[in-house]
């Protein structure tokens, strides 16, 4: 899940220099929300949650090599 810090909220805090510009200011907020909103990188749904079937066979044909 994606967090918004205040170091990215840094530019649109109360503390204005002058001469800014408040709708730049704005801008920049919506464009790093929807930047970091519309992602597609998503490690968690690539999550390895186990041992695959790749692992189990190997575990299979050793079980059966060495019975006990």
């Amino acid at each position: 899940m994606t967090t918004i810090t205040s170091d990215s909220l840094s530019s649109t805090s109360g503390s204005r220099r002058e001469g800014s510009n408040p709708l730049a200011e704005i801008r920049v907020f919506w464009g790093q929300f929807l930047a970091k909103v519309l992602n597609p990188y998503r490690p968690e749904l690539h999550y390895m949650r186990g041992p695959g079937p790749a692992w189990r066979a190997k575990q299979i044909a050793a079980a059966q090599r060495h019975p006990r």
